[in-house]
């Protein structure tokens, strides 16, 4: 049954079917993914089978009729993308809930395909955070995707924060799903105080929100970046938190459909649901879009679906996990890996880069076997202990995620840290670079000390 309203718009008034998550009813011309409206609540086709079209229900059907008012909008989900997305906070819809005034600019549909490969650069651009554990060791490029690994009580939202606040890029467009409202407002008031509101766009869903509403969040932000990046020329930094509750709203989504479950009650369509969110990182001849994301760990779990399939997907992870020695979370160097940091060490940055980052790892792992062999009873030579000493100052002053310094200095920290712990030939890096940045200044009171100590030997 339908009749015409004065909009001359179809409106359907007979539901055949009606599940957790899902209305079906006859209908004519109907595409796929179009946008609905059930008794007010929005809806989104997920299913056309000849003439029976069944919609996704983002707030539950719960208290729907078979008789309700179903009028199809003839078009996908939008976006009004524009100068005005600039400082705004915005639900999944788009819409705003920062009290501001409803967007203008031009209507774009949202989840369209990746870019054309023809239309990519090669990524060349370093995308600095100012956060040392990831900039020294796992640089980051412009048009990577790389996630966040992390614990739930990690402060992640923290680290997100920080790199919005930090990065060398144009445009930030976080994409917040099922966040605590407190997370929301840490987010806001980080951002306000700050001063930096005009470069970034916020896309909220909380916890108070339906879940299934957080798969339009990463569309929504993605359809704002390549705006920014495309028509503007920007370098935009795309910021997702959290993938794991994004999985989860898909998981929900595709039990109430009543579709079998893939690995770890997952849908069997998830990597390709991940590949459509991360492949739309690029980087084009003018701007560009790196896409940095959290996923979530159950129980520290590697393996589940989530992570195995966002680890495919990806150029690297960065991983998150507590010191215990220090007492802070760091970037841990040896899970974490940038697989496009190549492209720039030590061409977008100091020629000594790559040759400081890999003797650091060395000598990091040096401390983790002192560490194991005292942890087992053995006795530890000089080298051990002063690989300890090195590891716990390299942690505090390099690693952990509260240090807001630029690669310069990230780089001097690390020169100063092997000439406090180790001689020159422990190091192994080549002489030529060795004898251009070794700190003179701690080289000079070592030998100074080496000498006071061995003229109070010969004296007693």
């Amino acid at each position: 049954m339908s009749r015409q309203p004065p909009a001359f718009k179809t409106v359907y008034t007979k539901i055949e079917q009606i599940t957790k998550a899902t209305c079906s009813l006859k209908a004519q011309g109907i595409a796929n993914e179009e946008m609905a409206t059930i008794d007010g609540r929005p809806a989104q086709v997920v299913k056309i089978q000849g003439d029976l079209v069944t919609l996704q229900v983002f707030s539950g059907t719960q208290g729907i009729g078979t008789d309700v008012d179903v009028i199809f909008l003839g078009e996908p989900p939008t976006l009004r993308v524009g100068p005005d997305l600039s400082g705004r906070f915005l639900n999944a819809y788009g819409q705003p809930i920062d009290d501001g005034p409803d967007l203008e600019g031009v209507k774009t549909a949202i989840g369209g395909p990746s870019v054309n490969p023809v239309r990519r650069a090669q990524p060349s651009e370093l995308i600095s955070t100012g956060i040392a554990g990831i900039d020294l060791n796992n640089t980051l490029v412009t048009g990577q995707k790389i996630p966040f690994f992390a614990d739930p009580d990690q402060p992640y939202n923290q680290v997100m924060a920080n790199v919005a606040l930090r990065a060398q890029a144009d445009r930030i467009i976080l994409g917040g799903m099922g966040l605590s409202n407190d997370d929301y407002l840490y987010y806001r008031r980080v951002f306000e105080d700050a001063g930096v509101l005009e470069k970034i766009t916020c896309f909220i869903n909380t916890n108070d929100d339906p879940p299934v509403e957080r798969l339009l969040v990463p569309d929504m932000v993605l359809a704002a970046a390549e705006y920014f990046a495309v028509e503007k020329k920007e370098k935009v930094l795309v910021l997702l938190t959290d993938m794991t509750l994004f999985c989860d709203a898909l998981s929900i989504v595709s039990n109430r459909m009543d579709q079998i479950p893939s690995k770890d009650s997952m849908p069997g369509s998830l990597y390709s649901d991940l590949a459509k969110i991360y492949e739309k990182a690029a980087q084009f001849e003018q701007g560009s879009i790196t896409i940095i994301a959290v996923t979530t760990l159950s129980g520290g779990d590697i393996t589940h679906a989530i992570p195995d399939n966002t680890g495919y997907i990806t150029e690297g992870q960065l991983f998150l996990r507590r010191n215990t020695d220090i007492s802070k979370v760091i970037v841990d160097p040896f899970r974490s890996l940038s697989r496009l940091k190549q492209l720039v060490i030590g061409k977008r940055t100091r020629e000594d880069h790559s040759h400081v980052m890999n003797a650091g790892v060395r000598l990091y792992a040096d401390a983790a076997n002192s560490k194991t062999k005292k942890e087992n009873g053995f006795d530890l030579t000089d080298y051990d202990e002063r690989t300890l000493k090195f590891a716990y100052d390299y942690a505090q002053e390099l690693l952990a995620i509260d240090i807001n310094i630029d690669m310069e200095k990230m780089l001097d920290t690390a020169w100063e840290l092997f000439a406090k712990y180790f001689e020159k030939d422990e190091i192994a890096i080549k002489e030529e670079i060795m004898s251009k940045y070794w700190p003179k200044n701690i080289e000079d009171g070592k030998q100074k000390t080496e000498a006071e100590t061995g003229k109070n030997t010969s004296f007693h």
